[in-house]
């Protein structure tokens, strides 16, 4: 029986540093020789060594068998830990937003930066800004890659301000009924001075629309300053790819900034522009116009939209406004529809608590309590009925000002709009004294329907070109310098040296990890030239091998 305490690996391709070398063991491995009559017997070693108390822990540690599984196992590993190496190497360079100067990934990349020369350090830099051009480009047109789940990115809140915010604050600023009808007589008797009109002046129908028109600059320039307030907070997001280097963050955030602000400057007087278009002519021709023939008809046109009963909007509030003796404030799954809100024990939508229609119903805001967190809005009736059971108003809570006016948008959507601020009793009476003749009230009731259908298709118009006009004089914009031209001004403002300058503790981090990847290939040649040049231990003379073998 032969003891075996070192090994020479067989030649490999995979094992090249370690090939012809000594391979020691960390355990005794024994191997016996059997006859040939031994093997057609099938004789096995292990009951030789169970035999005796001081050789059964090698029972199940001999043979040819397990010297090769000793010997194959760190091969194995080896050629497991190279393989994984390169498929990192193939995986970290197949795409652009991977090549980042991570020193733990790739320590030559931070050689590139401490290496003197100017190819290198432009290379390193146009790295850097790809990447915080990647970064910004997933944040504003979205990215199916490392998609986030706990709050919404920059484009996604944008894209809310374009399509929920900005119809909502369209809607606050239209015309309260008795202001609007109110403003028309004045503007009625004005034109006819001291002659006694017979016919409705179209020139109290043109003040009135341009004095709307007007009105329209408020929601406009907000929906500017709110999509300007996103793009910065994304390029602000975007700078922790360049937190360690203080002075490259900074001068960039100087150039963006600049860039953002010069173009919301060209983006206000765009918007103000189209105003003044729209005020500059007055077309009544326009297809949708229900003109002078049909504006005496009357009646409210104020309607909702033909979408049905399809569900608008799904969520959670919280009932605020019910008294603690029957349950206390209590969380609903809410489903809105343009006919009803509806609300269910949860989300499953099993068991309905109560179905609300919508007909006769307003929004308002309602103040936050002390001890409340939460913000709070209700619904009520205009025709002072209970809106639920036996409240006056339906007051529901959400968890940020936000999903306030989410809700509110969608609420518009389906028709329910804001309230507005009530009048004195003092203009309200002068109202009426104005509305005591009968021609009078007529020629206000057209020119009233007059306005809101020409109004209606000012809206429309804005809703369109207002996101447009944004989209492109603004975000486009902003995607095209960071992508085309952010590099250049980087380069024209600061010296490459002095931007790519880390702070201390990198700068530390970095030299101790090249440090500690300098040492390694010398530690390997210590390790190899050892091995190799040691002597074996001399063989030792043990008699109970003999005897084993004798028994």
């Amino acid at each position: 029986m032969h003891l075996y305490s070192h090994a020479v690996l067989p030649t490999r391709s995979w094992l090249s540093p370690v090939i012809a070398q000594p391979f020691w063991l960390f355990e005794d491995i024994g191997v016996m020789n059997r006859s040939q009559k031994d093997i057609d017997g099938k004789r096995i070693c292990t009951p030789c060594c169970n035999c005796h108390p001081a050789y059964r822990d090698m029972a199940d540690h001999q043979r040819t068998a397990h010297l090769h599984e000793a010997i194959a196992q760190p091969c194995s590993t080896k050629e497991q830990s190279s393989n994984q190496t390169q498929s990192a190497q193939v995986e970290y360079g197949s795409t652009p937003e991977r090549q980042t100067l991570s020193l733990e990934h790739d320590p030559e990349a931070g050689k590139s930066i401490m290496a003197e020369g100017p190819l290198r350090k432009t290379k390193a830099l146009l790295r850097l800004v790809q990447n915080f051009a990647l970064d910004f480009e997933k944040r504003i047109g979205g990215s199916g890659h490392h998609v986030d789940t706990l709050e919404l990115s920059s484009g996604a809140k944008i894209n809310r301000i374009f399509h929920e915010r900005f119809p909502f604050e369209l809607v606050k600023m239209e015309f309260e009924e008795k202001d609007l009808r109110r403003e028309i007589s004045y503007a009625i008797k004005n034109i006819h001075g001291i002659r006694t009109g017979l016919f409705t002046p179209d020139m109290a129908f043109q003040a009135i629309v341009k004095k709307q028109i007007v009105k329209l600059k408020g929601p406009a320039l907000k929906c500017v300053a709110l999509v300007m307030q996103e793009i910065l907070s994304s390029v602000t997001k975007c700078m922790s790819k360049l937190s360690d280097y203080p002075k490259l963050r900074d001068e960039t955030e100087r150039i963006l900034t600049f860039f953002i602000h010069q173009r919301e400057e060209k983006t206000k007087e765009q918007v103000l522009l189209l105003i003044d278009i729209q005020l500059s002519y007055i077309n009544t021709n326009h297809e949708d116009f229900i003109g002078f023939a049909y504006a005496h008809q009357g009646g409210n046109l104020q309607r909702k939209n033909s979408t049905g009963n399809q569900v608008i909007r799904k969520g959670w509030l919280t009932i605020s406004n019910i008294s603690l003796m029957k349950g206390g404030s209590k969380d609903y799954w809410f489903i809105l529809t343009a006919e009803s809100l509806s609300w269910y024990k949860d989300d499953e939508e099993k068991e309905k608590k109560y179905m609300l229609p919508l007909d006769n119903l307003k929004v308002r805001d309602v103040e936050k309590g002390f001890m409340s967190s939460k913000h709070i809005f209700a619904l009520f009736n205009t025709e002072q009925r209970n809106v639920y059971k036996d409240y006056k108003c339906l007051e529901l809570a959400c968890d940020s000002q936000e999903e306030v006016d989410s809700w509110k948008a969608s609420l518009l959507r389906a028709g329910v709009y804001p309230d507005r601020l009530t009048e004195t009793d003092e203009e309200s009476s002068q109202a009426d004294n104005l509305s005591m003749d009968p021609q009078l009230e007529r020629q206000v009731e057209t020119i009233r329907n007059l306005v809101y259908s020409y109004m209606t298709i000012i809206n429309k118009c804005f809703k369109d070109l207002i996101p447009k006009t944004l989209m492109h004089l603004m975000i486009n914009s902003v995607r095209k310098f960071i992508h085309g031209e952010l590099l250049a001004h980087l380069c024209s403002s600061e010296d490459q040296n002095t931007l790519l300058e880390e702070i201390s503790e990198q700068a530390q981090k970095q030299n101790e990890i090249l440090a500690v990847e300098h040492a390694v290939p010398e530690a390997q040649q210590i390790i190899s030239h050892t091995s190799a040049h040691t002597p074996l231990p001399p063989a030792e003379d043990i008699p109970w091998y003999r005897t084993l073998l004798i028994e």
